[in-house]
């Protein structure tokens, strides 16, 4: 029995099963998360943290939260600290049930259709342009959830896009995962926007920090809203460690500089050793990240880089639009990334003409697909 493929980056257990190695082994080039970190403000503070552990944690995150709300320069209570972005766009996912419609720009993220699932919301999914611009008309509905840089392209949606959909819903749930990673995060961020009193802007600490294993993420919403979604929850959604990390590793902005000087070269070089090869075709964006177009199946080539270099890539087969024609790398450091150039490059040269895929990785749209999900 063949084991499934994985719905989302990082799994290194199903990847070293593939691979036949220790999970120690792999480099992993699914999950786009900081290669730089985490910050050594973190790596101190985990030492002082641990005493924590014998206690319960804050039940709202009451510290991390004054930190944030002292990083955005806005109110406390507009925070809810979340255990990861994904448990909060499960609340996203009810307050769009209780909206009516909802408007999801597709490919997207596979977790917007789980958070819609699980109240059963009403949505109907609209593909984007061929640039992974949202299209001139979109049609009417209550809500709209999009992320900003866009999850798989990067896509870059300018603040001028933002406002006009603020104009046009009432429930605006814009994941901005990524946007750490903008040199100038404020620029384009939905915060700096127009007041809406229906939005809502969920962040990861995870993937800039580079603690992915900490499930640590946040929203930023109305008062009210916030407070609904802390009656909705478990008592103590973020742990004791994970709070007194947060904490710390926003206070780490010497992090935050390094960062941001290191991405933009390094994501120039791969892009270029990538489009260098035969038949991949590299799509900009801002992201930490890489959407290439493949003359050969993604799914493929993460089979073979596994088995013969123990390097994970992401295949893009759960973006609706995407298929086996493309594929996400992260950005890592230059010797990794030069790792993946050389591995892509071999297998590409003795890739057969069945491991081709049809029309030259060219993916027709999906069609607008409305309803309930199942």
């Amino acid at each position: 029995m063949q084991t499934p493929l994985p719905a989302h980056g990082g799994d290194r257990q199903w990847a070293a099963r593939l691979a036949r190695c220790r999970i120690e082994e792999l480099v992993d080039f699914s999950a786009s998360i900081n290669p730089l970190g985490p910050p050594p403000g973190v790596q101190a503070a985990y030492r002082e943290g641990f005493v924590d552990l014998l206690h319960y944690p804050a039940p709202h995150g009451s510290d991390l939260q004054s930190a944030l709300a002292a990083h955005l320069g806005i109110e406390p209570e507009r925070i809810v600290c979340g255990n990861g972005a994904a448990e909060l766009l499960t609340w996203a996912g009810r307050e769009c049930a209780g909206a009516g419609l909802t408007v999801l720009p597709v490919p997207a993220f596979g977790d917007y259709r789980r958070a819609l699932a699980a109240f059963d919301a009403p949505y109907i999914s609209v593909p984007l342009a061929a640039d992974f611009s949202l299209p001139e008309a979109l049609p009417p509905g209550d809500a709209v959830m999009l992320a900003n840089p866009h999850n798989p392209s990067g896509y870059l949606y300018s603040p001028t896009v933002l406002a006009a959909l603020c104009d046009r819903f009432k429930l605006l749930i814009f994941d901005e995962a990524f946007i750490d990673f903008l040199d100038d995060p404020a620029a384009f961020s939905a915060l700096c926007g127009p007041e809406h009193p229906g939005l809502i802007v969920i962040r990861s600490l995870t993937k800039f920090y580079s603690l992915p294993g900490l499930r640590l993420g946040y929203a930023v919403l109305p008062v009210a809203m916030a407070a609904r979604w802390q009656a909705w929850r478990d008592p103590w959604p973020v742990n004791a460690l994970a709070q007194h990390l947060g904490v710390a590793a926003l206070a780490d902005r010497d992090f935050e500089r390094r960062t941001r000087a290191w991405l933009g070269p390094a994501r120039c070089r791969l892009a270029a050793g990538l489009a260098a090869l035969p038949g991949l075709t590299v799509l900009p964006g801002a992201a930490n990240f890489l959407l290439v177009q493949s003359a050969t199946s993604a799914v493929h080539l993460q089979a073979e880089l596994l088995r013969r270099h123990r390097l994970l890539i992401r295949h893009c087969t759960s973006y609706d639009g995407l298929g086996e024609g493309y594929f996400r790398v992260a950005v890592r450091g230059e010797s990794e990334n030069a790792l993946l150039i050389g591995a892509l490059g071999e297998i590409l040269a003795k890739t057969p003409a069945t491991s081709r895929v049809d029309g030259c990785a060219s993916n027709p749209p999906p069609s607008p697909d409305r309803g309930r999900p199942a």
